[in-house]
């Protein structure tokens, strides 16, 4: 499953562990289950109370922000080319988008998981964009006026040239079709590029 860690916890717990999911890159913790335990077990040897951390490879990443200055956002313009962002700064290995176009929260974690289970273990996946611009969609059959509809989703928005995802720590044969597999659930066409 991944790495565990045993951490002291001041809960009222009497003998047992609680075993916590923690979730995505801010340990925001999911209680999975409850486990008594009244003897001594293998995890926790001296049968103190407290809290097993695992950590999961399949975790998912909050692409959310976690707070904005406005709910709303106009919808912009995607004209020109990327001038940020458009360079390989951590791996050696990257895709870079071709078109421009907005990305969505879901597009870049599917990319990301694909890139994952392909390279399985060894290597290191960046993410190099983050979906920062609220999208807003009103109610099917609705009448004109009564304002803007409330955000329903998030998405990045990308220019020619932006790097997408960076990777490194792997051959370029493994780079290679790992990265083909995160373009192929890209709504823009993307190359292949080695810095």
């Amino acid at each position: 499953m991944g790495t565990t860690e045993l951490v002291n916890a001041k809960d009222s717990i009497e003998q047992g562990i609680l075993m916590i999911h923690w979730s995505g890159w801010r340990n925001e913790p999911e209680i999975n289950s409850c486990i008594l335990r009244s003897e001594k077990s293998r995890v926790n040897p001296t049968n103190e109370i407290g809290i097993e951390r695992r950590w999961n490879s399949e975790t998912t990443i909050n692409y959310n922000p976690k707070r904005t200055r406005f709910r709303k956002q106009h919808r912009g313009r995607m004209k020109g080319i990327s001038y940020r962002g458009n360079h390989i700064s951590f791996g050696k290995y990257a895709l870079q988008a071709l078109e421009p176009a907005w990305i969505t929260s879901r597009q870049i974690e599917a990319g990301r998981r694909a890139m994952t289970r392909n390279a399985r273990r060894g290597g290191k996946i960046w993410v190099r964009i983050f979906p920062d611009k609220p999208v807003t969609l009103r109610p099917a059959e609705t009448r004109m006026g009564s304002g803007k509809g409330s955000p329903e989703y998030w998405v990045a928005v990308v220019k020619p040239g932006r790097i997408l995802y960076e990777m490194g720590g792997v051959t370029e044969n493994i780079a290679r079709r790992a990265i083909s597999l995160a373009a192929s659930k890209m709504p823009i066409r993307t190359q292949f590029i080695i810095s």
